[in-house]
């Protein structure tokens, strides 16, 4: 690594000029998981202020701080206190650009959050100290494991009453097959949270002051062996801690950061986001353990970022973020090299050569438009309606495409009819525009055109923000049907297959979405099973990938 650094310098004129290694050597791009309600929101907006990127930390439900959490930027996400769409925030810390991609926790929208984990190299699960691992960290997870990230567990509000902290990391090894290994270790929870122990240095770490998390706050750290420990906290509490320690040092995993780094060992970190009680002692060690961007598998081989030129894929759109503008952005991971506005560039599934229109940074709704960004950087571009999640951008020279972003598989399904035939233009193109994003998926009847629609949705809220935007943004007034399949499958090897003569169930139905492929609908899962054992050259996934 240091022969890197060492010679990434040279001369411009009489100017020494870093070339750009060394600003993708300090970018960490990370996405924050969790179950709703976790905290995740409120844990990045104290990133945010730790990083001298806000001054006044809000939260998400805080009547206290009177300010909503920058990330939560749609008029239905203010209203309701949850994050319903995917936000982008960059901001610099101690010397590094960060990255991060705050997700959704609401299931419903659980198919946004696995695709921007696929544009992250790391993952912090946030876990809310009460309730422990919960339903949706767990599909998430599962995503993380596919990609074999590294993963970062924080668990939160340590300032409530608390379970059993070896229970919590018990549970966490047990419901998710990871090991854990704690950095630090709190000492008491709810009214009693005096602060965390640091395993490492052996120093006990308390906080005051935050004003109720709005600032930053006092850290004192605290020998172990200090008498002024003991007015922090009371004697039991001290013996407490000595006696968890004991039974840590011989018990809990030793921290490997190979091991973490193949995310097979998650560091854990305890503290509460809402009074920024161990968030900068986490930003601290999570930063030394997690590694710039890494390379990427295309189907060229792999993709160094330091070495190779430009290159990007596509792993969001967001249509109408400005509602004056009627934009539609394509959110970019640059995977390699530097990006340069104006250069220009490669669209591979276009097929087409292009510069990429006003390019910007996010912090949530607030853009400014950049002149450069480099590997591990997301970008915003603007979006004629050309791009589609999963695209692959790289420079002239080189044509090669990463690997597709699964997509996974909606459990509700309803068929969607418009009630003004007149308008059948723009309600092709505002399902066609809002499928593009990825929010929904788009079926048509088997050998059947697009006057019989079905939809398929990960969460039933997706069916209520269909109907709004229709309206809204369309001008498309619809009606949804609500049909009983649940389960959907992609059939893998469809050029082997005679779809006329699969032999199904009463319960089946053949569609096939808009690129032309095959999929089957089941009401029962049973119903897959007999297809299968009917069909033994019929291969089923769960999943394809764009």
């Amino acid at each position: 690594m240091e022969n890197i650094v060492n010679k990434i310098l040279y001369s411009k004129g009489d100017k020494t000029v870093p070339d750009y290694t060394k600003e993708i050597e300090r970018r960490r791009t990370f996405a924050i998981i969790s179950h709703p309600d976790a905290g995740k929101t409120t844990l990045t907006e104290k990133f945010l202020l730790y990083g001298g990127a806000i001054n006044l930390a809000g939260s998400v439900k805080g009547k206290a701080t009177a300010r909503h959490a920058v990330s939560d930027w749609m008029e239905i996400e203010k209203e309701r206190g949850i994050s319903v769409t995917s936000s982008v925030l960059q901001f610099n810390y101690d010397g590094y650009c960060i990255n991060i991609l705050d997700t959704p926790g609401h299931q419903d929208f659980s198919e946004d959050t696995y695709r921007t984990l696929m544009a992250a190299d790391s993952a912090v699960m946030v876990i809310d100290a009460s309730k422990g691992v919960e339903a949706q960290t767990r599909k998430l997870f599962k995503v993380c494991v596919m990609r074999h990230i590294p993963i970062f567990t924080f668990i939160n509000k340590m300032d409530r009453d608390a379970n059993d902290t070896f229970e919590l990391l018990d549970e966490i090894e047990k419901e998710l097959g990871i090991a854990t290994c704690p950095i630090n270790w709190p000492i008491g929870s709810g009214k009693k949270f005096r602060g965390v122990y640091d395993r490492d240095k052996k120093k006990v770490l308390t906080f005051s002051d935050t004003m109720k998390g709005t600032k930053e706050g006092i850290e004192e750290e605290i020998d172990i062996n200090d008498p002024h420990l003991l007015d922090v906290v009371d004697e039991d509490q001290k013996e407490q801690l000595m006696d968890e320690i004991e039974l840590l040092d011989g018990a809990s995993a030793e921290f490997d950061q190979e091991l973490v780094s193949k995310g097979e060992l998650s560091p854990v970190f305890f503290g509460s986001a809402l009074t920024n009680f161990g968030v900068e002692t986490f930003l601290q060690h999570f930063l030394t353990m997690t590694m710039p961007p890494l390379p990427r598998t295309a189907d060229c081989g792999v993709i160094d970022p330091v070495k190779e030129d430009f290159s990007a894929f596509v792993f969001k759109i967001q249509a109408n973020m400005n509602k004056a503008h009627r934009d539609r952005i394509a959110f970019m991971r640059i995977c390699s090299g530097k990006f340069d506005a104006g250069m220009e560039v490669f669209h591979v599934q276009g097929g087409k050569k292009m510069r990429l229109s006003q390019p910007q940074q996010m912090m949530a709704s607030d853009r400014h438009i950049v002149d450069e960004a480099y590997a591990g950087d997301i970008i915003g571009v603007f979006d004629p309606g050309i791009f589609s999640i999963g695209d692959t951008i790289c420079m002239p020279g080189r044509k090669f495409a990463y690997e597709g972003i699964p997509t996974f598989a909606p459990e509700h399904f309803a068929r969607v009819r418009q009630l003004d035939t007149m308008k059948r233009k723009q309600f092709v193109k505002g399902i066609s525009q809002i499928a593009q994003e990825g929010a929904i998926q788009i079926f048509q009847e088997y050998k059947g055109g697009m006057e019989e629609i079905i939809v398929g949705v990960v969460g039933v809220l997706q069916f209520d923000v269909l109907k709004y935007r229709l309206e809204n943004e369309y001008n498309v007034d619809i009606r949804l049907e609500n049909l009983p399949y649940e389960h959907i499958r992609w059939i893998a090897n469809k050029e082997e297959i005679n779809l006329d003569r699969i032999q199904g169930t009463s319960d089946m139905k053949k569609v096939m979405d808009l690129k032309g492929n095959p999929l089957l609908l089941f009401v029962n899962p049973w119903s897959v099973g007999m297809v299968q054992d009917r069909n033994k050259d019929l291969v089923l996934t769960e999943f394809s990938k764009n």
